[in-house]
Formats: structure tokens, sequence, C-alpha cells
């Protein structure tokens, strides 16, 4: 009981502190309410400085200059062009000012968003594009011309130096391409519209980069908003102290202020105030506190309180958060249900005219809310083409919602099992299966080797695989992951986790060996197989019991030269290339033991190679034996 005592005294004299006068910064208010122009960008304000608006009116990071009526911004030393500003959805359109004319600017440096003290961070919009300088073209290889995702070269002059050149749009460590382009002496990061990618690849022309350079894209921005909202609410005008470098509100009456307190004549009658209500509220603790002894929900008030530190702690990596109202308001009060599963409901939602969003209502949450705190924290991380874009999320005590960009195809899942059955126009090509598999194969090396830390997702299965409208793939579903240093090769696990038919078996038994990135391996060539045979790799349906496990009935017919005859359709000779490759990348990837897998860059470097350059892996020592459907039924 003592140390309620004590907690109910701090929060009197909390009070009494808040309410106490606050010095007087003259001249602020008047400052901060000017609002800056530059050419057809106006009207702008808090969080941005600069140009009329002096320091202590903005935040760190945000000063604007104008150079020939173009808005510009410095951040982490490369200077964009600002094309524009959303207050409303806290966006910066920009581009880089010195690839505006031609892709040899006279220093070359990286455009970076990872920094956890960085206010901005790109929206999943655009992709990097990475540029090489100062390559050896005497040393290419050979085909290098025909390899997709590498540009045509360029030649330019950097500092009185002639330089050789090459973009790319993939990556290709640990290929005999990724060596070449090490042997260049720099390189550097650009972001582009996800738009311009696929015309980039394409054309492989250096002045389509220079164009889609130009275009720009999106960055988020976290500035103390919430705090600035209530202020201008109030009346008063958002800036910084630049003694304490935190946030304040300045008041007409040139005091710095909260909304509770503007001048130091009230002070008195506030302070009664305070008292008499702080009082109030320690009696309904004392009442609370003997109700809640009887009651368990003291762990549920224990996972608010760490989720909300949670929150804190990664401040403006986390993505926008959103009231239960405004979740409500985008998705028509749950009008347009699109999928429901063990984690809760999907519902389609809009946050413009032209973008929709699908919002996912989390069911109470598992593990004390380490589901939602997975999602927000890997998801948060992450900028790829293959990667679903994680835009908000709401969490207010019960209420637990995720909003991500809209996928108008749904997941693959729905792509890939009984095409038998399908309509024709539902089934998939087989070059479309090939190349889902290359970009959910590209998405996992992102997470394993692009990022500064490294991402274990734990759930690769088609239902988490989500198609845009042109069946890009993209992964999804963080809510099993687990973050670990890039140096860590194993990771400790308290228990299995994942899908039935995809987990790997280390995760299950540590027989096999240590948990690592080779477990999200095993979990992509399960999925493949899936892919390949359009049917759950466990089958008890089929018609003979010698089919039952896909992959010992794929195995024992891949070294055959006849038609594979897959769902009974006779396949073209590309197509039956595309199926072979497919299967023994596959193969490759579930093998028993973890050191037997590839990595996903060599994954990827297998499924870009040469049918006859592979060869067919031995036999998973885990395969199911031959059981009766009785049996299977119980699995």
């Amino acid at each position: 009981m003592p140390s309620k005592f004590l907690f109910f005294i701090n929060i009197i004299i909390s009070l009494v502190l808040i309410l106490s006068p606050k010095p007087v910064f003259s001249n602020n208010y008047l400052s901060c309410s000017v609002r800056s122009s530059c050419g057809n960008i106006a009207d702008i304000g808090y969080p941005f400085w600069g140009l009329d608006r002096p320091e202590s009116c903005g935040y760190p990071g945000f000063k604007l200059s104008c150079s020939e009526k173009e808005l510009e911004i410095t951040i982490s030393s490369a200077t964009y062009r600002v094309l524009a500003i959303n207050k409303a959805s806290q966006t910066l359109h920009v581009s880089r000012t010195d690839y505006s004319e031609n892709l040899c600017p006279t220093h070359l440096i990286n455009s970076t968003f990872e920094s956890e003290t960085s206010p901005f961070r790109q929206n999943g919009d655009s992709q990097d594009i990475r540029l090489y300088y100062g390559c050896q073209p005497l040393t290419a290889p050979q085909n290098l011309t025909s390899i997709p995702g590498i540009s045509n070269r360029f030649e330019c002059t950097i500092n009185n130096t002639n330089i050789v050149g090459y973009y790319v749009t993939r990556e290709f460590a640990g290929t005999v391409i990724g060596n070449f382009l090490r042997s260049c002496s720099n390189s550097v990061i650009i972001p582009v519209p996800n738009s311009q990618v696929p015309s980039l690849e394409e054309g492989r022309d250096p002045d389509d980069l220079e164009e889609a350079a130009k275009i720009g894209f999106q960055l988020w921005w976290s500035a103390d908003d919430t705090q600035c909202n209530n202020c201008v609410n109030e009346g008063g005008q958002c800036g910084r102290s630049l003694v304490s470098d935190e946030f304040v509100c300045y008041c007409s009456d040139n005091d710095v202020c909260s909304p509770d307190s503007k001048s130091k004549s009230k002070f008195k009658w506030k302070l009664f105030i305070g008292l008499a209500v702080a009082i109030t509220i320690a009696i309904c603790f004392v009442v609370l506190w003997f109700k809640r002894k009887s009651l368990p929900n003291q762990g549920n008030n224990n996972d608010d309180g760490r989720i909300e530190a949670f929150i804190k702690k990664f401040g403006s990596l986390t993505p926008r958060r959103y009231s239960y109202a405004e979740i409500k308001k985008m998705t028509n009060k749950f009008n347009d249900k699109l999928g429901q599963g063990g984690f809760g409901s999907v519902y389609k939602g809009k946050l413009s005219e032209d973008r929709f969003v699908a919002v996912k209502i989390l069911s109470e949450s598992k593990g004390n809310g380490e589901d939602f705190m997975n999602e927000v924290a890997s998801i948060s991380r992450t900028s790829h083409v293959n990667i679903v874009s994680l835009l908000g999320f709401c969490f207010e005590r019960s209420k637990t919602a995720l909003v991500y960009e809209f996928m108008p195809h749904g997941s693959l899942d729905t792509f890939i099992y009984d095409r038998r059955l399908h309509h024709q126009s539902c089934r998939l090509e087989w070059r479309t299966l090939y190349d889902i598999a290359l970009g959910i194969a590209r998405g996992l090396e992102y997470l394993h080797q692009g990022c500064n830390t490294r991402i274990l997702h734990f759930d690769i299965k088609p239902h988490n695989i989500l198609l845009d409208e042109n069946f890009y793939p993209k992964i999804s579903d963080f809510g099993l992951s687990k973050l670990c240093e890039r140096k860590e090769s194993t990771i400790s696990m308290a228990g299995a986790r994942g899908t039935i038919g995809y987990i790997a078996p280390e995760v299950v038994c540590q027989n096999f060996g240590g948990v690592s990135y080779k477990s999200d391996v095993y979990s992509y060539g399960m999925m493949v197989l899936e892919m390949v045979g359009g049917r759950k790799n466990i089958d008890v349906g089929v018609s003979q019991t010698s089919e039952v496990y896909f992959p010992s009935w794929i195995y024992k017919h891949l070294d055959q030269s006849m038609n594979l005859n897959l769902n009974g359709v006779i396949l073209e000779e590309e197509e039956e290339e595309i199926t072979r490759k497919l299967i023994i990348v596959s193969l490759w990837c579930i093998q028993s033991y973890p050191s037997d897998r590839p990595s996903m860059t060599k994954v990827i470097e297998m499924l870009q190679a040469n049918l006859q350059s592979l060869i067919i892996p031995p036999r998973p020592f885990v395969s199911s034996p031959v059981r009766s459907p009785k049996i299977l039924e119980h699995l």
C-alpha cells in the first residue's frame, strides 16, 4: 500500500508542475504564424522551417530553401527537390536534385532513410536502384547485356575523370555479375517509383533512369504531429525549444503554454481545480485497486503498457497511427470484408479517392501482443517492391488494427490450389508462376540480407503472398517474424512457430541443426512445390496413396525424360523447362539439414540459370512415408 500512496503523491505533484507558470518567449507566436511559399508550393508551416520561418518554428531536419523557385530540402547530406507537401497524410514528394540532369554528379551520396533518428521514411511506393561507378568493362562477363536487371553501360566525367558505370534493379550478390560489380570503385543508392522499375529492366537505358529519378518518390515524416494538432486546435502555433530540444506550443499572449494554461493570473484557480481532480482520481484509484485484486486483468494492462512503450521506442520508424474512429471511417464501418483467419478479419478501405487499403482487424492479441509488435517492427524496417507496405496502425486498448496497401488479386493460394476445378481464366501461366517465385525469392533475400537488421519471417506460405494488379508478389503477415543481427548464424526460440506443412525440421527438432534464415528457405521450397503441383503437398484426395506426399512423388518422376504431365496437362517445351527448374530449386530448399539448403541469393541465381547447369539434389531425409488416407486425415 505505501507504493500506491507514493504513486498518488506523484500524480498531485505532476499536476502542480503542469499547472505552473511557464517562462515567456516573446514574438514566437507571431514568427511561427508566418506561412512560407516557394514556386508553386505555398502555405508551408510546421514542421518545416527556413525561408521566412525561424528554427524555433520547426523540427530538426526539416529546413527548407528556395533555389530558382524550386523548393529544396537536405536529408543526410543529399539534397532533394520538393515536388509536393501533403500535410494531411504527412508525406513529401521529392526527387534528387543532383540526378536531374545526368547520372554522374560531382559527389556520390546515398539516399538513406533507415536511421532510427531520421524523421523520414520511404512509404513503400519506391524501390532502391543501385548505380555502380568506376567499373572495368574489359573484365565484364560476356553475357552481361543479356542478364535481366542490369543496364547498358553509361559513360560520363566526374571531377575530370572518365567513368564507366551501370545501374542494377536486382541483387546479384554471390554471382559472377555480383563479383564484377564489386570491382567497381563506387556505388550509390537512389529510389525510383515502383511503376518505373519494369521499364528500367526492359529498356536498360541510362536515360530512362534519369527520367525515373525526376519523377521522384514519397517520404513519410513524423515530427510531434499529434502534439502540434492539439496545439493548433487550441489556437496556438507549433514550435521547438532550441534549449531543451522539445516541442513547445506558442500562445497569442507570447507565453509558451499548453491548452490548459494561458496566463499566470489563472494559476491559483487552476491549481485548486487540479488538486481537486487529483484527489478525486486518487480516491478512484483506491477503489479500483481493491476491485482489481479479484480480477485477472492485470496482465492485459501490463501488455497495453508494454505495447505503448514499444510504439514510443520506435518513434519515427513506426508508420502513421490512426484512431479507431478513423479506421471505422476508412472501412465505411467495416462494410466490405475481404477475408478472415485465425488472426482476425480483413476489410477493404479507402484513404483517398484513388487509394484503397486493406485493414486487418486483429483478434485478441496472442503472445501478449507479440504478433502486433512483430508486424509493426518488421515491416517498418523494410522498403522493397516484393514486401507489402504497412501504411499505418491503430492501437486503442483491445482494438488493434493494421493498415496495408491494397492488393487487387488477393493471396496466391486462390490461384494455385485445385487449378483443375477453376475456370481457365483463373489459371496462372507458367511464366507468371515463375515470375512470382522469383519475386518472392527477391523479397526473402532482402529480408535476410538487405536490411540493417535481419528479419526471419517464419510463416512463408501461399496464403501470406499477396498479388497486385500486375501479379507482382508481395510478402505479408509478419506476426511470427523475429529480428536478429546479421552476424548471428542461429537464433534461440522458446517454441515452434509457423504453419504445419511449411515448418522446417530444425524448428521442431534441434537434432537437425540451429534455427536460422535457412528455415525460411525450407518454407519457400515447400510453397513453390505447391505452386508447381497446384495442390497441397499432403493431399489425401489423390487417387493413389503413392501420390499423397507430393515432394516424394515429384522426386521419383523428376529424372524421367517424359513430360511430367502435372494436373493432366501436357506442357510445352518452355513450360516444361520452367517446371523442372522450379522443382529442382524447391528440392534443394527442402533439404533436411539447414547447411544443405542454399541461401536465397543462391536460389535467385539458380532460378535465373540454365536448366542444364542445375544439379538434382539428394532426396530429402524428411519425407512422408506412404500412408493410408485414414491416417492422414488425423494429421
